[in-house]
């Protein structure tokens, strides 16, 4: 199994190699058949070497009872009402408050199923996770000591920007203060993939992108 064989879902791969340089945990949202198991099963080939087992969790869910909300191709058959009901039943059920990252599944369309262009392989994915996965081991040796969540947000340095972008995320989507906390953890792990030390506005934009299943995020 290799990531190159995955047509198109470039913002699900990403999302699954952030999820997997630092061990957050992931949910997977979308209709059936829309390449979830697929996904899922190529996320050992792109683990730092120096793990020894699968670490990253992964759940899946639908969007919906029927699971076509969302889906372009099929016809959801739910009431606004249902849809709600069943986002809240599952948010209990898989516990959403506490993963770091969500990542909308979209069907793929026939163009993108048939495009011949290979995407990038699991080898180069994987050469990220482990510069990342390396700088956060060595920024954990400097510490000498394991850190509790707080501790490792406030190791998260913040430009200007990124510190606006934050506080304007609070004020418009009505961050709780727990999804606040796997925004930091989530971006500084982008900052290591993108092997910064400071977390930048971009790194801040894309693990708020991340975070589709909170309540003012889910359209």
């Amino acid at each position: 199994m290799d990531f190159h064989d995955i047509k198109g879902q470039e913002h699900i791969k990403r999302g699954l190699e952030v999820a997997t340089a630092g061990g957050h945990n992931v949910i997977l949202i979308g209709p059936p058949n829309s390449g979830k198991a697929m996904l899922m099963a190529r996320v050992p080939t792109i683990e730092p070497v120096q793990i020894k087992k699968y670490y990253v969790n992964i759940k899946t869910m639908e969007p919906c009872a029927c699971g076509f909300f969302t889906d372009p191709k099929r016809a959801c058959n739910c009431s606004p009402h249902a849809i709600q009901a069943h986002l809240t039943k599952e948010a209990r059920r898989l516990d959403t408050e506490h993963v770091d990252i969500h990542l909308e599944v979209p069907r793929l369309n026939l163009a993108t199923l048939s495009n011949k262009r290979r995407g990038e392989s699991s080898a180069e994915i994987q050469k990220r996770t482990i510069n990342a996965f390396t700088i956060q081991a060595g920024r954990q040796m400097k510490r000498n000591a394991d850190l509790d969540g707080d501790e490792i947000v406030r190791f998260c340095k913040l430009d200007r920007e990124a510190e606006e972008l934050l506080k304007l995320a609070i004020l418009e989507l009505g961050l709780s203060t727990r999804a606040y906390d796997k925004i930091m953890r989530v971006s500084r792990t982008i900052a290591d993939l993108d092997g910064k030390e400071t977390i930048e506005a971009h790194h801040i934009s894309e693990a708020i992108s991340y975070r589709s299943l909170d309540r003012n995020l889910w359209g």
